[in-house]
């Protein structure tokens, strides 16, 4: 602990900054036995010995006779509150030592013997190194200020030791100058950032969504922290509330994360690289108490904070209800809590998208009737001999694909094309909204200044990195990485990604052949049901077949990139982090949507005609069936996104709750026959789960975003499913994070990092694809061609885009097939003149939601005006705040009017200046 109105000792600096502060591990063995478990820094103790009424632990002597005044986040004395927890677990020697005092057997040695006794010398050295190693880091610990209190769960066969930490009111203020933490200035009134309330309140209309949470944090105007000014902040003047429990865990883990443990050559620093090495199990701040509420009787404002998340947001009773952001904030973080707000947002705004999308599709069904290209298929459809769908296939009537044909009106209408341009608006708006909702939010949390500090290399980066190089901006060494031996080992994982790319394209071969070996069989069966819906059966299978794929690549890739990425030595988590995002995303974009690229843009261009068919390995390309390709991918689309998102919901409900399960009978294993005693919090957030981030959670939700967008034009149900998704996933995370995960550290962000980046690329990717979508996959444009030239009702479009098997073609002369095509299998003018159409709506197209795009940006500026007035009166208040010389203007101007000297003119001027510093 450091002394009051001190500076941090030199000590302390030396072994947090300093990598060759004692360079000998010190004996540590004292610990955990002092006080009944609790460590005291040796420098106390020895003021305690000497009579230093200095030393603010004197009064641990009174101390150790009073009884316990409270238990849970509170040391044995009931007061002193824990920050962290260290876990580690030691197996027990007994069953070993009582071996080897057998002596050796009287048949001799075995033949095994020196070897297993290499491997036990090894490992035994590996268990002292690693003793030395947690030796070394406690007592730096205590060195660096911080309270430390033992404890231990022991069975026969292994220990579980807990070792509590708290950093005192010295240190905390230290720290929380170092890494700039945010201190209150003047208190504001809460702010409504739900723009629907506000909404919903101007028009008096009721408001089913709001919900009373209690204890809502307090919102002010802050500035950086400064300990010289700290009279001048709100609260100062209570040392057990004025830092929040945040804070202290983040300042507490940076600590941690300094401190060393082994020498400086080998950049042996901080908790996270003890961990990868094995001297930990786990390391983690504590939850604030059960989060099961108390029996009844129990205002909701004397709940904790985790049981105010549970109650009021985990549960799913409030699926309907505004998330509180602000809880979430305070208790885990403005990094976890800007994911759930952007569910949140995005969830909202996909409620008109679903809107929209379920009209167009009703609209569909209730003008099916009027579809006169169907009603010509159904009623004169016999007249219609088809060419064969394959080789060995017979010709067939057009009249036997009817219900598909009045099917494939629902994903193929004008409505259709309407909504793909309101659904590329609709992208673009959605981010440049959410970028005055991510500025308002960064400002309202204190991150909107917020910028990464100069960050640590990672602990496997410093464990690997082959040599030591000055950091520029630090001054200290560091572990370097060659930067050209970076960039070659970045050009061999990206051709590894290259060769992992083609194996997905080998995949959707093999899909593409298995749809048409399936239709070939549904053919040949002689069922006529089977044979009308051959295509159907064999796109639903094959889709199916390649979801399985989809997901098992989807594994195998994320762990093959987790290793091309540590192989390629990023020095910081930030570099690693987006390497490694941006890795898997190209992998899973290809995975996900090549199959629905292929059924959109590709199948069906390359069939060719009667007596000239393009083929693929022996096999007569694929040609889209019956109700066109829109209707196939249609098909996909349901069966990839729908079927992903209930997989991966039944894995998020039951995998952490059979992981959680586990690992509580592991810990029961250890408390043997005190397994019915009550127990203490840092024995049961040991058995939740450690908190694996937010990676996969964003990486699900972004590939969501590209289905609604990019193919949106064949499915306009799929924002409807993606809002039905949301509202589960978010009570599946939020109940995930509140119950069965360990509390994160709480981590500083200003916005969702490189996810937006991603976001926007697909956005606009979708303002292409949509208009090719409709330009080339759908028949509107040549409806409308035809209607501009021939007939504005469509009577006869099916015998128009209907031609006629070459003369060439003996098998079955004068049958029909689809394509504008002459006798001789050229092209038609009317395909040249369609051509030129569907170029032209595609520029078109892009050109007029490009423009919307710049004026939606030049309309809605990115930070909201009634921002901009407060980041101002903020600035304001923070400069007079921590302005060194407004005392000493004060006192000047005081003594200039008190002696009357200077003229009227410049009194009064010195009165105005002073007026504008107070």
């Amino acid at each position: 602990m450091l002394r009051r109105g001190s500076e941090l000792p030199r000590g302390d600096r030396e072994v947090l900054l300093d990598l060759d502060h004692g360079a000998e591990a010190q004996n540590t063995d004292s610990y955990g036995s002092v006080q009944d478990g609790s460590f005291i820094p040796p420098r106390y103790l020895t003021a305690i010995r000497t009579g230093d009424d200095q030393c603010p632990l004197t009064h641990t002597e009174d101390w150790r006779n009073q009884p316990l005044q409270q238990t849970g986040n509170y040391f044995r004395d009931g007061k002193t509150k824990i920050d962290f927890v260290l876990v580690w677990e030691v197996r027990s020697r007994r069953k070993k030592r009582s071996k080897d005092s057998e002596g050796p057997s009287a048949e001799g040695p075995s033949a095994e013997g020196p070897s297993a006794k290499g491997r036990s010398s090894r490992s035994e050295l590996r268990k002292a190194q690693l003793e030395q190693w947690r030796d070394r880091f406690t007592q730096n610990l205590q060195e660096a200020g911080l309270l430390i209190e033992k404890e231990e769960t022991a069975s026969e066969k292994k220990t579980v030791h807990f070792l509590k930490l708290s950093a005192p009111w010295d240190v905390l203020v230290y720290y929380a100058e170092e890494l700039c933490q945010r201190a209150p200035l003047q208190a504001q009134p809460h702010l409504d950032l739900n723009t629907s309330a506000r909404v919903m309140d101007k028009l008096h209309v009721p408001n089913v969504l709001t919900d009373s949470v209690p204890n809502r944090p307090l919102d002010y105007y802050t500035c950086a922290f400064r300990k010289s000014k700290l009279n001048r902040f709100l609260g100062s003047n209570d040392e057990e509330k004025y830092f929040t429990q945040t804070q202290r865990h983040r300042m507490v883990y940076e600590i941690l994360a300094r401190t060393v443990y082994g020498r400086r050559k080998r950049a042996e620093v901080g908790v996270d690289r003890l961990i990868n090495e094995g001297a930990y199990t786990a390391v983690f701040p504590l939850h604030e108490g059960p989060f099961q509420p108390p029996g009844f009787g129990v205002r909701p404002e004397e709940l904790n904070q985790r049981q105010i998340l549970y109650h009021f947001w985990a549960r799913w009773c409030k699926w309907y209800k505004y998330q509180p952001l602000d809880h979430i904030r305070e208790y885990f973080g403005e990094k976890i809590a800007l994911y759930f707000a952007w569910l949140g947002f995005y969830t909202a705004w996909l409620l008109p998208a679903a809107v929209v999308g379920t009209l167009v599709f009703v609209s569909g069904v209730m003008t099916m009737g009027s579809n006169i290209p169907a009603e010509e298929i159904c009623n004169n459809g016999s007249s219609y001999l088809m060419c064969p769908l394959c080789n060995t296939c017979k010709a067939w009537n057009m009249s036997e694909i009817c219900p598909m044909a009045k099917l494939g009106y629902l994903f193929d209408h004008p409505g259709t094309v309407l909504f793909s341009v309101f659904m590329s608006l609709w992208a673009v708006t959605f981010l440049e909204y959410w970028k005055r909702k991510m500025a308002t939010l960064a400002h309202h949390w204190d991150c909107m200044d917020f910028h990464e500090e100069e960050e640590r290399p990672r602990p496997e980066f410093v464990a690997m990195a082959p040599m030591m190089e000055e950091n520029p901006v630090t001054g200290v060494k560091e572990p370097y990485f060659p930067e050209k031996r970076r960039l070659s080992r970045m050009f061999t994982g990206s051709m590894v990604i290259i060769l992992m790319l083609c194996v997905v394209m080998i995949f959707l071969v093999t899909v593409v052949m298995c749809r048409g070996i399936i239709s070939i069989m549904m053919f040949h069966t002689g069922s006529p049901v089977l044979r009308t819906e051959a295509g159907t059966i064999a796109n639903i299978c094959s889709s199916i077949v390649n979801l399985g794929l989809i997901l098992l690549m989807g594994r195998v890739y994320t762990a093959l990139a987790e290793q091309l990425t540590k192989w390629e030595m990023h020095r910081t988590q930030t570099q690693y982090d987006n390497a490694f995002i941006l890795k898997v995303f190209i992998f899973q974009f290809v995975n996900f949507y090549s199959s629905p690229f292929y059924v959109a843009f590709f199948k069906g261009r390359f069939v060719g005609f009667p007596t000239n068919y393009g083929t693929l390995f022996g096999m007569r390309n694929e040609d889209c069936g019956p109700g066109g390709c829109l209707i196939e991918l249609a098909e996909q689309l349901f069966i990839i996104m729908v079927g992903k998102q209930l997989i991966n919901n039944i894995q998020e409900f039951i995998i952490p709750k059979v992981k959680a399960w586990q690992q509580k009978r592991a810990l029961e294993k250890v408390l043997g026959g005190k397994r019915h005693r009550e127990l203490q919090r840092w024995e049961e957030d040991y058995q939740l789960l450690e908190c694996e981030g937010l990676f996969e959670e964003y990486l699900e939700m972004v590939l969501q975003f590209g289905f609604i967008t990019i193919f949106v034009a064949a499915f306009p149900l799929a924002p409807l499913f993606a809002l039905l998704n949301n509202w589960v996933e978010i009570r599946l995370d939020a109940h995930k994070f509140v119950c069965e995960y360990r509390r994160p550290v709480a981590e500083r962000a200003q916005n969702i990092g490189v996810w937006f980046n991603i976001l926007e690329t697909l956005s606009h990717l979708s303002v292409i694809a949509n208009a090719f979508l409709i330009a080339f996959t759908s028949d509107f444009l040549p409806r409308l061609l035809y209607q501009y030239k021939f007939d504005s009702d469509l009577y006869g479009y099916v015998n128009f885009s209907l031609a006629y098997a070459p003369l060439n073609y003996t098998e079955y002369p004068q049958c029909r097939y689809k394509a504008f095509r002459d006798n001789s299998g050229s092209y038609t003018l009317f395909y040249w003149e369609l051509l030129a159409v569907r170029l032209g709506f595609i520029i078109a197209f892009e050109h007029a939601v490009f423009f919307v795009l710049r004026a939606i940006e030049w309309i809605v500026p990115d930070v909201p005006e009634s921002l901009e007035l407060k980041v101002k009166r903020e600035r304001y208040l923070a400069k007079q705040a921590l302005a060194e010389n407004q005392e000493a203007l004060l006192v000047s101007g005081a003594r200039r009017r008190g002696s009357g000297t200077g003229s009227g003119g410049s009194s009064t001027a010195s009165d105005s200046s002073l007026g504008n510093l107070s």
